[in-house]
């Protein structure tokens, strides 16, 4: 199963999914599979009301639909339509909407990576010593030109695809959900 990526090019896109309740409903969605939008509100502690419009607005955007299965007429069920949703930054960088956007996206994206890598670590005595053993954590420093990047980037994301078609079944025990963050970027200021 290779994972699906919805690639975002148009500002009012990424304003749309830019928002912290859409991100996390999507998340969820993602992660869990479907669900209505009462499950999502008492989930995030909101009123089915305020999910149910978030939902809308994922919709309309493209980010979710209805489930093909419902559990009844009275309440609709979503699901995410995309596994990974991408844009590009410098697609956005000549207007400040924009760049706001890429800005809001890019705060979430870090509350995300900072909130999961900290749960981790609280939560590791826990867990069996070969899942704290499997994991892995690392700070990496290269030297490379903007192409090297690109060139690294694309070959990482690779890698994951690979492993999304040999995901585990939900009901094989021993296998869990495994966040994977990739995070490669220039550091040092920026060159002229």
């Amino acid at each position: 199963m290779a994972l699906v990526r919805k690639q975002v090019s148009d500002i009012e896109t990424l304003r749309a999914v830019a928002h912290p309740l859409r991100v996390r409903l999507l998340s969820a969605l993602r992660a869990d599979g479907p669900a209505t939008a009462t499950e999502l509100g008492r989930r995030f502690g909101e009123s089915s009301g305020s999910t149910s419009y978030h939902l809308r607005q994922l919709a309309r955007y493209g980010f979710v639909v209805e489930d093909e299965q419902q559990p009844s007429r009275r309440e609709r069920r979503w699901r995410a339509v995309h596994d990974v949703t991408s844009f590009r930054p410098v697609d956005f960088l000549d207007d400040g909407v924009g760049r706001d956007a890429v800005g809001a996206m890019a705060r979430l994206q870090l509350r995300h990576l900072v909130d999961t890598v900290e749960r981790w670590h609280r939560e590791q005595p826990d867990w069996p010593r070969e899942w704290v053993d499997a994991a892995e954590h690392s700070d990496l420093r290269l030297r490379l030109r903007p192409d090297d990047l690109a060139q690294l980037s694309r070959e990482l994301f690779e890698v994951v695809q690979r492993w999304a078609g040999r995901q585990r079944p939900a009901d094989d025990q021993p296998a869990r959900p495994v966040s994977v963050h990739v995070l490669a970027m220039p550091t040092g200021g920026a060159a002229g």
